[in-house]
C-alpha cells in the first residue's frame, strides 16, 4: 500500500510540474471582418483589458476574416458552446431573439449621442439580456455605425434614384423590408459572399457604414457612387457562449463585462476619429460621394417599415420617450 500511495504521490508530482504556473485559460473570438477593421480595434482592446486584469489568466485568441465562420454561424456556434466569443453586427441576432430587430428599424436614431444613450441605457442591456433566451450573453455594444449605400451605376441623391438596383442587404428581414420598401432589388447574403458578388457583377451595390467602405477599399469592387443617407445605425455586439459566461465566477464576470464596455466606447471613438480621413481617401480613389442626399425622401418611403413591425410599437415608443 505504501508503495502504491508512493506511487500516486509521484505521478501527481509530475503531473504538476508538467502544468506551467499560472495556466491561462484560451477563449477563442471571431469576427468576418479584416485586421484594418474597427471590429479588429475592439476586439484587441477587449483581449488586452481582460489578459491586464486577470493577471495573465484568461487570453482571448482573435480570428478575424470570417475563419471561424459568417456571423449567423458564429452565434450559432456561441449559442452552442462550440465558441467562446464574437463581435457581430446587430443584423443577425434578430434571427435568435425577435425584439432585437428594434435596433435595425430605418432611422431610428438622428445621431451617435442617441444611439449611446439608449444602447448604454436601460433599454440597451434589458435587449442584451433577452439574449440569454438564445443561450447567448450580450456584453456591450460596439460600433459599426451609420450605414450608408454605394453602387456601380449611378448617383444617387434621393430615394427615387435607388430604385431597381441590385444591392446586397445584411441577413435580416427589417433590413430586408427596408430597401424593398425603397423600391431595391434587395439580396440579402453573408458578407464574405457580397464582396464576391461586388467583383463578379452580380449584384451592383451594398449598404455600409464609411469604416467598412474603407476597411475593404470597396472602389476596387466598382463601387463608384456613395449616397451618404445614414439610413440606420447599426451596432456590434460583444456577445459571448452563455455557457462559457455561466462557468466564470462572479469577479471574473464583472471584469469581462467592464472590459468588454470599455472595449466598446474605445471603439466608437476610434471610428470618430478615423471617419473624416477615411471619407478623403475614398474621394481620392475616384469615388463620387453625395454628402447631402434627400435624406426626406428616404425617410418618407420607409415609414411602412414602422406599419409591418407593431410588435416593436412599444420599443420605439419607449426609445423616442427617452430621447425628448
Amino acid at each position: 500500500m505504501k508503495k502504491y500511495l508512493s506511487l500516486c504521490l509521484a505521478l501527481a508530482l509530475c503531473l504538476a510540474l508538467a502544468l506551467p504556473a499560472g495556466a491561462e485559460t484560451v477563449f477563442q473570438l471571431g469576427t468576418t471582418v479584416n485586421e484594418q477593421d474597427s471590429f479588429q480595434v475592439a476586439a484587441e482592446k477587449f483581449a488586452e483589458l481582460v489578459s491586464e486584469r486577470t493577471n495573465g489568466e484568461y487570453k482571448i485568441e482573435i480570428y478575424p476574416n470570417g475563419v471561424l465562420g459568417g456571423e449567423s454561424d458564429m452565434l450559432d456556434s456561441m449559442s452552442m458552446d462550440m465558441l467562446d466569443l464574437g463581435i457581430i453586427t446587430s443584423g443577425p441576432f434578430v434571427n435568435f431573439c425577435k425584439e432585437m430587430g428594434v435596433l435595425d428599424m430605418p432611422f431610428l436614431f438622428a445621431n451617435n449621442e442617441e444611439a449611446y444613450k439608449i444602447l448604454d441605457g436601460e433599454i440597451g442591456q434589458e435587449l442584451l439580456d433577452k439574449l440569454e433566451s438564445a443561450n447567448l450573453k450580450g456584453l456591450a455594444y460596439a460600433e459599426r455605425g451609420f450605414r450608408n449605400i454605394t453602387n456601380s451605376v449611378k448617383p444617387v441623391a434621393s430615394a427615387a434614384d435607388v430604385e431597381n438596383l441590385k444591392l446586397r442587404v445584411m441577413e435580416n428581414e427589417v433590413y430586408t423590408k427596408t430597401f424593398q420598401a425603397l423600391k431595391v432589388n434587395a439580396v440579402p447574403m453573408a458578407w464574405q459572399d457580397a464582396l464576391t458578388a461586388l467583383q463578379q457583377g452580380t449584384i451592383e451595390g451594398q449598404e455600409n457604414p464609411i469604416n467598412v467602405i474603407y476597411s475593404y477599399s470597396l472602389w476596387d469592387y466598382n463601387q463608384k457612387y456613395i449616397t451618404l443617407d445614414r439610413h440606420s445605425y447599426s451596432t456590434a455586439i460583444i456577445t459571448m457562449s452563455l455557457d462559457k459566461w455561466n462557468s466564470l465566477d462572479a469577479d471574473t464576470q464583472a471584469i469581462f463585462k467592464q472590459a468588454a464596455q470599455e472595449a466598446a466606447e474605445y471603439e466608437r471613438a476610434w471610428v470618430a476619429e478615423q471617419e473624416a480621413g477615411q471619407l478623403e481617401t475614398i474621394k481620392s480613389h475616384g469615388v463620387e460621394v453625395i454628402e447631402t442626399p434627400d435624406v426626406d425622401s428616404f425617410r418618407n418611403a420607409v415609414q411602412s417599415v414602422y406599419d409591418a413591425y407593431p410588435q416593436y410599437a412599444e420599443y420605439i415608443g419607449r426609445i423616442q420617450e427617452a430621447l425628448k
